[in-house]
Protein backbone atom coordinates (compact mmCIF):
# COMPACT_ATOMS: atom_id res chain seq x y z
CA UNK A 1 0.00 0.00 0.00
CA UNK A 2 1.23 3.44 -0.91
CA UNK A 3 0.12 6.84 0.34
CA UNK A 4 -0.52 10.14 -1.41
CA UNK A 5 3.15 11.05 -0.82
CA UNK A 6 4.09 8.32 -3.34
CA UNK A 7 1.99 9.74 -6.19
CA UNK A 8 3.97 10.40 -9.37
CA UNK A 9 3.23 10.61 -13.09
CA UNK A 10 2.56 7.20 -14.66
CA UNK A 11 1.63 5.52 -11.35
CA UNK A 12 -1.20 3.03 -11.83
CA UNK A 13 -3.81 2.82 -9.05
CA UNK A 14 -7.08 0.97 -8.52
CA UNK A 15 -10.03 3.13 -7.58
CA UNK A 16 -13.74 2.23 -7.61
CA UNK A 17 -12.98 -1.08 -9.35
CA UNK A 18 -11.18 0.54 -12.31
CA UNK A 19 -7.52 1.07 -13.11
CA UNK A 20 -6.30 4.65 -13.43
CA UNK A 21 -2.95 6.12 -14.45
CA UNK A 22 -1.77 9.42 -12.95
CA UNK A 23 -1.37 11.97 -15.74
CA UNK A 24 -0.70 15.04 -13.60
CA UNK A 25 -0.49 15.79 -9.88
CA UNK A 26 0.06 18.73 -7.55
CA UNK A 27 0.69 18.62 -3.78
CA UNK A 28 -1.16 21.54 -2.18
CA UNK A 29 -0.57 22.79 1.37
CA UNK A 30 -2.98 25.63 2.02
CA UNK A 31 -2.40 28.05 4.88
CA UNK A 32 -5.56 26.87 6.57
CA UNK A 33 -6.70 23.22 6.71
CA UNK A 34 -5.04 19.94 5.76
CA UNK A 35 -2.84 19.24 2.77
CA UNK A 36 -4.21 17.48 -0.29
CA UNK A 37 -3.12 16.19 -3.70
CA UNK A 38 -4.92 17.39 -6.81
CA UNK A 39 -4.59 14.88 -9.69
CA UNK A 40 -5.72 14.13 -13.21
CA UNK A 41 -6.31 10.41 -13.71
CA UNK A 42 -6.69 8.52 -17.02
CA UNK A 43 -9.01 5.53 -17.01
CA UNK A 44 -6.97 2.66 -18.48
CA UNK A 45 -10.00 1.08 -20.18
CA UNK A 46 -11.85 4.07 -21.60
CA UNK A 47 -8.98 6.56 -21.91
CA UNK A 48 -11.09 9.30 -20.30
CA UNK A 49 -9.21 11.79 -18.09
CA UNK A 50 -10.90 12.85 -14.85
CA UNK A 51 -9.83 15.25 -12.09
CA UNK A 52 -9.66 13.82 -8.57
CA UNK A 53 -8.50 15.22 -5.22
CA UNK A 54 -6.99 13.02 -2.51
CA UNK A 55 -6.65 14.13 1.11
CA UNK A 56 -3.09 13.88 2.38
CA UNK A 57 -2.12 10.52 3.93
CA UNK A 58 -4.79 8.38 2.23
CA UNK A 59 -3.74 4.83 1.37
CA UNK A 60 -3.72 4.01 -2.36
CA UNK A 61 -4.04 0.59 -3.95
CA UNK A 62 -1.10 0.65 -6.39
CA UNK A 63 -1.26 -1.80 -9.31
CA UNK A 64 1.67 -3.12 -11.34
CA UNK A 65 1.62 -2.70 -15.10
CA UNK A 66 4.26 -3.71 -17.66
CA UNK A 67 5.02 -2.62 -21.21
CA UNK A 68 5.97 -5.58 -23.37
CA UNK A 69 7.24 -5.58 -26.98
CA UNK A 70 4.98 -7.36 -29.47
CA UNK A 71 4.79 -7.72 -33.23
CA UNK A 72 1.52 -7.51 -35.20
CA UNK A 73 0.76 -10.71 -37.14
CA UNK A 74 -2.78 -10.68 -38.58
CA UNK A 75 -6.46 -9.89 -37.94
CA UNK A 76 -9.18 -12.51 -37.62
CA UNK A 77 -12.60 -12.93 -35.93
CA UNK A 78 -10.91 -13.08 -32.48
CA UNK A 79 -9.34 -9.65 -32.97
CA UNK A 80 -5.85 -8.49 -33.79
CA UNK A 81 -3.18 -11.13 -33.15
CA UNK A 82 0.24 -10.18 -31.78
CA UNK A 83 3.38 -12.20 -31.01
CA UNK A 84 5.77 -11.45 -28.14
CA UNK A 85 9.17 -10.56 -29.62
CA UNK A 86 11.22 -12.68 -27.19
CA UNK A 87 8.98 -15.56 -26.06
CA UNK A 88 6.96 -15.94 -29.33
CA UNK A 89 3.76 -16.22 -27.26
CA UNK A 90 0.69 -15.08 -29.24
CA UNK A 91 -2.15 -12.99 -27.83
CA UNK A 92 -5.36 -11.66 -29.45
CA UNK A 93 -6.23 -8.01 -28.69
CA UNK A 94 -9.68 -6.46 -29.32
CA UNK A 95 -9.77 -3.44 -31.65
CA UNK A 96 -10.93 -0.98 -28.97
CA UNK A 97 -7.65 -1.41 -27.01
CA UNK A 98 -5.48 -0.31 -29.98
CA UNK A 99 -4.82 3.42 -30.35
CA UNK A 100 -4.73 3.41 -34.20
CA UNK A 101 -5.81 0.01 -35.58
CA UNK A 102 -6.20 1.27 -39.16
CA UNK A 103 -2.47 2.14 -39.29
CA UNK A 104 -1.28 -1.39 -38.32
CA UNK A 105 0.55 -3.38 -40.98
CA UNK A 106 1.94 -6.91 -40.73
CA UNK A 107 5.26 -7.07 -38.90
CA UNK A 108 4.70 -3.73 -37.11
CA UNK A 109 6.37 -3.48 -33.68
CA UNK A 110 4.06 -2.27 -30.88
CA UNK A 111 4.04 -2.05 -27.08
CA UNK A 112 1.21 -3.71 -25.18
CA UNK A 113 0.49 -2.59 -21.62
CA UNK A 114 -0.40 -5.53 -19.34
CA UNK A 115 -1.89 -5.59 -15.83
CA UNK A 116 0.61 -7.89 -14.10
CA UNK A 117 -1.73 -9.40 -11.48
CA UNK A 118 -4.39 -10.56 -13.96
CA UNK A 119 -2.12 -10.82 -17.06
CA UNK A 120 -4.79 -8.95 -19.03
CA UNK A 121 -3.94 -6.46 -21.79
CA UNK A 122 -4.91 -2.84 -21.05
CA UNK A 123 -3.83 -1.02 -24.21
CA UNK A 124 -1.77 -1.41 -27.37
CA UNK A 125 0.34 1.53 -28.50
CA UNK A 126 1.92 1.95 -31.90
CA UNK A 127 5.19 3.87 -32.21
CA UNK A 128 4.72 7.65 -32.62
CA UNK A 129 5.37 7.45 -36.38
CA UNK A 130 4.85 4.66 -38.92
CA UNK A 131 5.98 4.48 -42.55
CA UNK A 132 3.21 3.58 -44.99
CA UNK A 133 2.93 3.45 -48.77
CA UNK A 134 0.29 5.48 -50.59
CA UNK A 135 -1.82 3.11 -52.71
CA UNK A 136 -4.23 5.69 -54.13
CA UNK A 137 -4.48 9.46 -54.24
CA UNK A 138 -5.95 11.93 -56.73
CA UNK A 139 -3.32 13.62 -58.88
CA UNK A 140 -2.37 17.13 -57.77
CA UNK A 141 -2.87 20.03 -60.19
CA UNK A 142 0.36 21.80 -61.16
CA UNK A 143 0.55 25.31 -59.78
CA UNK A 144 -2.12 24.67 -57.14
CA UNK A 145 0.32 25.00 -54.24
CA UNK A 146 -0.20 28.59 -53.14
CA UNK A 147 -1.74 27.38 -49.88
CA UNK A 148 -1.26 24.34 -47.68
CA UNK A 149 -3.91 22.36 -49.51
CA UNK A 150 -4.39 18.71 -48.54
CA UNK A 151 -6.00 15.80 -50.36
CA UNK A 152 -7.15 12.41 -49.07
CA UNK A 153 -4.86 9.45 -49.78
CA UNK A 154 -5.45 5.76 -49.14
CA UNK A 155 -2.59 3.94 -47.41
CA UNK A 156 -1.54 0.29 -47.84
CA UNK A 157 -3.45 -0.58 -44.63
CA UNK A 158 -6.69 0.97 -45.92
CA UNK A 159 -6.45 4.08 -43.71
CA UNK A 160 -7.25 7.45 -45.28
CA UNK A 161 -4.80 10.25 -44.43
CA UNK A 162 -4.83 13.85 -45.66
CA UNK A 163 -1.56 14.55 -47.51
CA UNK A 164 -0.11 17.53 -49.43
CA UNK A 165 -0.84 17.79 -53.18
CA UNK A 166 2.66 16.72 -54.27
CA UNK A 167 2.31 13.19 -52.80
CA UNK A 168 1.65 10.58 -55.51
CA UNK A 169 0.75 6.88 -55.69
CA UNK A 170 3.54 4.52 -54.62
CA UNK A 171 5.36 7.03 -52.38
CA UNK A 172 6.19 6.21 -48.77
CA UNK A 173 5.21 8.72 -46.10
CA UNK A 174 5.53 9.01 -42.32
CA UNK A 175 2.18 9.13 -40.50
CA UNK A 176 1.76 10.38 -36.92
CA UNK A 177 -0.18 7.61 -35.11
CA UNK A 178 -1.44 9.93 -32.35
CA UNK A 179 -3.21 12.33 -34.72
CA UNK A 180 -3.40 10.14 -37.88
CA UNK A 181 -1.88 12.98 -39.89
CA UNK A 182 0.86 13.31 -42.52
CA UNK A 183 4.32 14.05 -41.12
CA UNK A 184 6.84 13.85 -43.96
CA UNK A 185 7.83 12.02 -47.13
CA UNK A 186 10.27 9.10 -46.69
CA UNK A 187 13.16 8.97 -49.14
Amino acid sequence: MATTADIKNGLCIEMNGDLFSVVEFLHVKPGKGGAFVRTKLRNMKTGKVIPHTFNSGIKLNVQRVERRPYQYLYKDDMGYNFMHVETFEQVPIPEDLINAPDLLKEGQEVEILFHVDTESPLSCELPPFVELEVTYSEPGVKGDTATNTLKPATMETGAIVNVPLFIENGEKIKVDTRTKSYSERVK
